[in-house]
């Protein structure tokens, strides 16, 4: 039976779990629904440190949005940014500058109705519900054109969603066509998951995944690098998400090689 709640929004299948709501789950949430807990527990059963995953995914967040901040970004594209928990992109841009200015897009029904609520107040970030693997519908959308400046360097940011998007969708024309709408000096912020540092298990997560709306597909440490074509890696280049900059003390320890997602930011040439 389908739960009743009321912060569903209309029409929302609750039978079909979704990879952002099962992320919301891992990372302790309270916006997902049976058939994701259930996802969810699966995914644990077949990668047994998935919530130490999530939470390094979101570390890694923290720290290149504090590290484009640093580099005098100003405004965020957040794609796949999921449902609002707590140390979204403009709690941490905006208390950094309040002036900031940030674009959210996510296609997840939840994700964007619990955006939308929370953002509502904020006349300097909003959210676009939108299929980040149609880049033009993403750039277009009048949100984006509002807040976001093409003339100034954008920080875009893609921290574990890309392993959601199928080889045959072509995810380096994805990422070139977003990398060409905005100007040199602009920065990438990437994380995804990778069968390079626990096969065994992230074989078995795809499995659990295919059942779900959002089958995962992980890639290789030269496969990621090669989505950063047009900019110039940071230092460390593309590591697990906890030996990027943890340096900072924002990051959640444990062992780097059971992170199971690489991560790497880039500058725009």
């Amino acid at each position: 039976m389908a739960e009743a709640t009321s912060w569903v929004p209309d029409g929302i299948d609750l039978d079909r779990p979704s990879a952002a709501r099962l992320y919301d789950y891992l990372l302790g949430g309270a916006h997902n629904f049976a058939h994701d807990r259930e996802l969810a527990e699966r995914f644990i059963a077949a990668q047994p440190n998935a919530r130490e995953i999530a939470r390094h995914n979101r570390s890694f967040l923290r720290r290149s949005v504090l590290y484009m901040v640093e580099q005098g970004i100003r405004q965020f594209l957040d794609l796949g940014s999921g449902i609002p928990t707590v140390g979204n992109v403009h709690e941490i841009a905006q208390d950094a500058d309040p002036l900031a200015r940030v674009v959210y897009v996510d296609y997840e029904e939840v994700a964007f109705a619990h955006s939308s609520l929370m953002l509502a107040d904020n006349p300097l970030a909003s959210i676009v519900q939108a299929d980040l693997t149609r880049p033009d519908d993403v750039l277009d959308a009048p949100v984006t054109r509002g807040l976001l400046d093409f003339d100034e360097p954008v920080g875009l940011i893609m921290a574990g969603v890309f392993h959601f998007v199928p080889p045959e969708q072509d995810p380096a024309r994805i990422v070139a066509r977003y990398r060409d709408a905005f100007v040199a000096g602009s920065l990438l912020a990437f994380s995804q998951f990778t069968r390079d540092l626990m096969p065994e298990e992230m074989d078995r997560a795809v499995e659990v995944m295919k059942t779900s709306r959002d089958p995962m597909y992980p890639r290789s440490r030269a496969e990621i690098t090669a989505l950063f074509d047009g900019f110039d890696l940071v230092e460390p280049g593309i590591v697990p998400t906890a030996l990027w900059h943890p340096e900072t003390g924002l990051d959640d320890g444990g062992d780097p090689d059971r992170a199971g997602i690489f991560a790497g930011v880039g500058r725009r040439r």
